[in-house]
């Protein structure tokens, strides 16, 4: 029921323009309430310029697609960026209606909705000649029919992510790379089909691509990834974690042609040093052959690390620590260390991160040689930290004549 507030104060005094200007800076919960005060409101809070973007993750999730049609008729050409993620009820009658009224969308995550099909790709690709970034992860209907379809109708593609979509084979790619070349960010995970043949078309046609996610494709070879290596200049980003075929012969050529590169997953070695210097975050969680001298390398040649993973890295000493925490990047940069799992670190190590000033977290489960004393000297030293950790006690208690003894695996968070 709508108040008799329509002759407030506020509504005399504010022109029209200002209103809805102040509504616009109000979340979908919050314009749907506003709508409910008054008819002078519910006229604001419905105008379609006030439903720009709308993410529908936190509001609803169990949504029909009636209220998605809903949507797009009030929203129409205002439209821009719309999140549907999760929204399993959600299927392509809804997304036809949705293309048909929403011609300008620029960004559109349908991240989960399993209803989808190619038939949602052909009526963007009719209607929505804007669209620069499209999520469909999880959407395991689509096929190479829809990377066909965005690449006639989509041509300004910016950012694609059909992760776990593995019905995508070369073709898709290739019809996909061919008509969209300013593609910058492409998230393949899972799509286990994908061979060499696919990254060639990548690197050969994508230019611009910052972001590469590769995990769990297990059919790619070195020789692929040289090609992306080759094409893509402007690379940051790559991950390959999960890809058995991978041997460290790429890292020659991802340091020669690759000098953006912050973040790579989950492999580094030597070549890299030489020429990535602007590496933020390190993942090299279980590379059981990492030694201390990878952390000299780091400390000397990435001062602007700011993620660093050696959980499983059993190899790592107090010593490597200790030239790590003494590099470039530790003062200033270095917020997060995990070291789960490495036998050999001691308290010492922990004395040689005192001065690290940003370091906001570190891992230590499984750390046998840490002791709670030590993590409390670091405490005193950088009093915001968060330290997890645990340590197992004995249980149950020794026997008589007992020669070993038993630990639990229970975890005490500190």
């Amino acid at each position: 029921m709508f108040s008799n507030s329509d002759e407030a104060v506020i509504n005399k005094k504010l022109p029209k323009e200002l209103l809805l200007r102040i509504f616009s800076f109000l979340d979908v919960v919050t314009l749907c309430r506003c709508a409910q005060v008054s008819r002078s409101w519910n006229v604001l809070a419905l105008d379609g310029s006030n439903w720009q973007r709308i993410d529908l993750f936190d509001f609803q999730r169990d949504i029909e697609g009636r209220v998605v049609e809903n949507i797009s008729k009030r929203c129409g050409g205002f439209l821009r960026k719309l999140s549907l993620r999760g929204c399993l009820g959600v299927g392509d009658s809804a997304l036809r209606t949705f293309s048909q009224n929403c011609r300008n969308i620029e960004l559109l995550s349908l991240n989960g909705c399993t209803k989808i099909t190619d038939s949602t790709c052909n009526s963007l690709s009719k209607f929505c000649p804007k669209l620069k970034h499209l999520d469909l992860a999880s959407c395991t209907s689509i096929t190479n029919l829809s990377l066909k379809a965005l690449s006639e109708g989509c041509p300004l593609l910016e950012q694609l992510n059909i992760s776990w979509c593995d019905q995508v084979t070369k073709d898709g790619i290739q019809a996909l790379v061919r008509c969209c070349p300013g593609l910058k960010g492409l998230f393949l995970k899972g799509c286990t089909q994908l061979e060499d043949e696919a990254l060639k078309h990548i690197g050969a046609h994508c230019p611009e691509l910052v972001t590469l996610n590769l995990q769990t494709c297990s059919q790619i070879t070195d020789e692929g990834l040289i090609t992306i290596c080759r094409g893509c200049h402007h690379l940051q980003s790559l991950c390959v974690s999960g890809c058995a075929n991978i041997t460290d012969a790429i890292l020659h050529a991802l340091g020669l042609n690759c000098p953006r590169l912050r973040l790579v997953l989950p492999f580094v070695l030597f070549f890299l040093w030489q020429n990535c210097h602007e590496l933020e975050k390190m993942d090299l969680e279980e590379c059981v052959q990492i030694t201390d001298g990878t952390l000299i390398q780091l400390s000397i040649h990435c001062p602007r690390l700011q993620v660093l993973s050696l959980s499983h890295c059993e190899l790592i000493t107090d010593d490597g620590i200790r030239h790590l925490g003494s590099g470039p990047c530790a003062h200033d940069r270095l917020e997060v260390i995990e070291l789960d799992n490495c036998p050999l670190i001691t308290d010492a190590s922990l004395e040689h991160l005192k001065t690290c000033h940003s370091l906001d977290r570190i891992e230590l489960y499984d750390c046998q040689q840490i002791t709670r004393a030590g993590i409390k000297r670091l405490r005193t030293h950088l009093p915001n930290i968060k330290v997890h950790a645990y340590f197992a006690p004995v249980t149950p208690p020794p026997s008589v004549g007992g020669s070993r003894q038993r630990f639990c695996r229970c975890c005490i968070l500190l």
